[in-house]
C-alpha cells in the first residue's frame, strides 16, 4: 500500500467531512510544497525498502527544480549511475515538467552519497 493511500486513510479517520488529499496537503504544506509531497509519495511507493527519503524544492518555490536524497536497499550492489537511472525511471512523468533534478542516492551499507 502506498504512503499516499495510508495518509488518505489516516486523514479520513480524523477529518471525515473533508477530502483526505486536501487535508493531507494542508497539514504538510506549511513545511513542504505540493510538488515535494507528490515526488515524496512517488518515491516511497517505487522504493518501498527506502530508509530515508528527502525531497527539497530548490527552485525557490516554483517547482522547477528539486533535490532528492534517497537511501534504499534497492540500490544494494548497484553503481551510482544505475541508482540514478532507477530514480529517473520512477519520476519519468514528473521530470518532463522540471527544469532540473539533483539526485543523491546510496544503499544503507555504503559510506558515500
Amino acid at each position: 500500500m502506498s504512503l499516499l493511500r495510508i495518509s488518505r486513510r489516516i486523514t479520513a479517520a480524523f477529518f471525515p467531512a473533508q477530502p483526505a488529499t486536501s487535508v493531507l496537503l494542508r497539514l504538510l504544506s506549511s513545511q513542504s510544497s505540493e510538488g515535494e509531497i507528490k515526488i515524496l509519495a512517488i518515491l516511497r511507493e517505487k522504493f518501498p525498502k527506502a530508509k530515508n527519503v528527502r525531497v527539497v524544492d530548490i527552485s525557490g518555490g516554483c517547482g522547477a527544480m528539486y533535490e532528492v536524497h534517497l537511501e534504499s536497499e534497492e540500490f544494494q550492489g548497484k553503481r551510482t549511475v544505475q541508482q540514478h537511472f532507477m530514480v529517473n525511471e520512477a519520476l519519468k512523468h514528473e521530470i518532463k515538467e522540471m527544469h532540473g533534478l539533483r539526485i543523491f542516492t546510496k544503499s544503507p551499507s555504503s559510506e558515500t552519497e
